[in-house]
């Protein structure tokens, strides 16, 4: 009987194990979780978890007793230590399992600011998993006053909650504007211009010089531009990385996160990885992922290879924030953008297509579902959409699609 473990407790580790059963693989299917809960939703701890609208077992992708059902073994609060290539093993917590096909979907791991600099002090958080958010949860009490670190999504979506429960929410971002990294100055006027209606005060181009403290517990920060303000928690928001130690100690190749095909294949052909830990081949370069959607496509494709399907994986990337009652919803890349046009149909939506020599490669779209639907299906099929067009609110962007 064939044997499949999978290193990893999220969305992909989930996704590749559901895959194999869908598709009627009948050998032995393994997920080792470091996490003592079984695989579920991370968008949600960072809003709806955060802000007691959603309840944990409503986090969960699917009930423990689909594990039982389909017969898949969770080992949960266990870690990988080693993968023993020449035996075809994998070591965890003093116990070991054989595998024929073994998943890496390792996820990734936040950014922590250095110890010299008040990392370690108490109250200082990053949100990633349920145990962070759970720590992070009983400090979200109105008047009390953080400082979120990080001027990209993660960071922001903790500064909506905090306002919305009536906190003093102080941002800083060392680069010149929020969401420099991912997104046109367009997008990130819109998000601080909503941000600062809702008394989020954001500070740009300033970094933290340093967390202060009493007691080992952080109680203020000094800022760059020499700025102290009193504060009673912080939260970390400055970017995440691949996990790759594991792989990297069993000799796979990695390069931005640990290196496969285009089938999913690392370096040892009976090894595959999926989603954010990993990097793939991408028009004649190589990519890296972090989202949700990523998760599962490649996840299922790499189950589907398994069971020797031979399919080449190619993204159709898409992204999606909610800030207050704003939902942003984002369709492709951006990479090389040289210009943008701006879209606005009422006083709530609004969207930013952004082309690459006169072709469209993504669209950020605010409160606006129907430009989000249209560009995603014109960039899947690789056409484009007249600029003139998308910029006259009054023409219907539906009749881009026959064209």
């Amino acid at each position: 009987m064939k044997k499949v473990v999978i290193a990893g407790g999220g969305q992909a580790a989930s996704s590749v194990a559901a895959k194999l059963r869908s598709e009627g693989f009948d050998g032995s299917i393994a997920i080792i979780c470091k996490e003592n809960h079984p695989p579920y939703q991370r968008p949600p701890l960072s809003k709806k978890y955060l802000l007691g609208e959603m309840t944990l077992d409503r986090l969960y992708l699917r009930p423990l007793s689909y594990y039982d059902d389909q017969n898949i073994t969770l080992h949960l609060g266990k870690t990988v230590d080693q993968i023993d290539r020449a035996k075809k093993q994998v070591l965890f917590d003093g116990e070991s399992l054989e595998y024929d096909d073994l998943v890496l979907a390792l996820g990734s791991q936040p950014r922590r600011l250095p110890e010299k600099i008040g990392g370690s002090l108490g109250k200082v958080f990053t949100v990633r998993d349920l145990t962070d958010v759970d720590a992070l949860a009983p400090e979200f009490t109105r008047d009390k006053r953080v400082l979120i670190i990080g001027g990209g999504y993660i960071g922001l979506e903790a500064a909506a909650v905090a306002a919305q429960r009536g906190l003093k929410v102080t941002l800083v971002e060392m680069a010149d504007r929020i969401l420099q990294r991912v997104a046109a100055p367009q997008t990130s006027d819109y998000f601080r211009h909503l941000h600062t209606t809702h008394g989020v005060e954001i500070k740009e181009g300033v970094s933290l010089a340093r967390l202060t403290g009493h007691e080992g517990t952080v109680t203020g920060a000094e800022l760059s531009d020499g700025t102290l303000i009193e504060i009673d928690f912080a939260i970390v928001g400055v970017g995440i990385f691949p996990v790759t130690d594991i792989a990297s100690d069993a000799g796979l190749s990695i390069s931005d996160g640990i290196t496969v095909n285009a089938f999913g294949q690392t370096s040892d052909p009976s090894i595959w990885a999926a989603g954010d830990c990993c990097a793939f081949p991408y028009r004649g370069g190589e990519l890296r992922l972090e989202s949700v959607p990523h998760a599962i496509d490649q996840a299922e494709l790499v189950a589907q290879n398994i069971m020797g399907a031979s399919l080449s994986y190619f993204p159709k990337p898409w992204f999606w924030s909610d800030q207050y009652d704003v939902k942003l919803q984002i369709t492709g890349l951006n990479t090389g953008f040289d210009n943008v046009i701006t879209r606005s149909t009422n006083e709530t939506s609004i969207s930013f297509w952004y082309y690459k020599a006169g072709h469209l490669i993504a669209v950020d779209a605010m409160n606006d579902p129907r430009a989000y639907m249209v560009a995603k299906r014109l960039i899947e099929a690789g056409k484009t959409a007249d600029q003139a067009v998308v910029a006259d609110p009054n023409i219907d962007l539906k009749g881009l699609l026959k064209t």
